[in-house]
């Protein structure tokens, strides 16, 4: 995984929904007098899920005796998990949707980081930058070579995520609008780490990712001029950015606390930014 920098980059904060957390970044320190024990569950995101299992990893070496377990399976999955009670916190790498408040009106959502979605390819790809319509046009499939976007007479070949995924829902809400949809020809991925390889290895390929995976095995591409970088994320010119969420049942509990007050701790944020994602200090 790319790190983008070392310094915390300062971005604004709040999920800007019902429910938000009231968590402040920094509102209590790493913890080291509290004496905790016991187990945490937290499901959902794969965005969110390699951050927060360093997180976790960090947390647990200053509580030896607590144990935090990380699991995946999709930003739908850690709002239901967490709704229902089935996990301590669910991990959602979206806006909370309305109809989900509807089904689960004691979630609290704790906005622990921002993330930005890069435009990807494979390195074969000739084209740098694209305009927001040029995506939406490739994504839908009304533009399918890339000679109709300045490259060569060759046949794009696009990626998603699957239904479910909170890349794939903040793409569709900030890229693909109301009025266009993926299209049902693209290779659909279970996880940003999929398709981090299945880009690299399939000639002519573009699709989304989360910052936090950018590597060199794929070329990123610019939109409207503006590069995928943390810095132009942060300074608002970069368009596609969106925030990463805890969610828990009503208020968490003192362990759970505990935990995401670490998150918000100068060492948690800390972190944050050396995964790739932006800081809410």
């Amino acid at each position: 995984m790319l790190l983008f920098g070392g310094i915390l980059l300062a971005i604004a904060a709040g999920c800007g929904g019902p429910g938000e957390g009231s968590g402040a970044a920094g509102s209590t320190s790493s913890g080291t007098t509290e004496n905790l024990s016991g187990e945490l569950t937290l499901v959902g995101s794969t965005t969110i899920q390699p951050v927060a299992e360093v997180l976790a990893e960090a947390y647990e070496s200053l509580h030896p005796d607590v144990m935090i377990n990380v699991q995946g399976g999709g930003s739908s999955v850690g709002v239901t998990s967490a709704g229902q009670g089935t996990a301590d916190i669910g991990m959602a790498s979206r806006d909370i949707k309305a109809s989900e408040f509807e089904e689960f009106p004691d979630i609290v959502v704790h906005t622990i980081a921002r993330d930005g979605i890069a435009i990807i390819a494979s390195p074969d790809v000739t084209v740098s930058d694209l305009s927001l319509d040029q995506i939406r046009g490739i994504f839908s499939g009304t533009i399918v070579s890339w000679r109709q976007v300045g490259g060569p007479d060759i046949p794009i070949v696009v990626i998603s995520r699957e239904e479910g995924s909170g890349t794939r829902g903040a793409f569709e809400e900030m890229v693909m609008g109301e009025d266009a949809v993926i299209s049902a020809a693209a290779i659909l991925q279970p996880s940003n780490g999929a398709v981090l390889t299945t880009v690299a290895g399939t000639p002519s390929s573009i699709a989304y990712l989360s910052f936090g995976y950018i590597n060199d095995s794929v070329k990123t591409i610019s939109i409207g001029g503006v590069a995928p970088t943390p810095e132009n994320a942060a300074s608002g010119t970069y368009p596609v950015v969106r925030p990463l969420n805890l969610v828990t049942k009503g208020e968490p509990d003192e362990l759970a606390r505990s935990f995401i007050d670490f998150i918000y701790s100068a060492d948690g944020q800390a972190i944050v930014v050396q995964e790739g994602y932006l800081s809410v200090n």
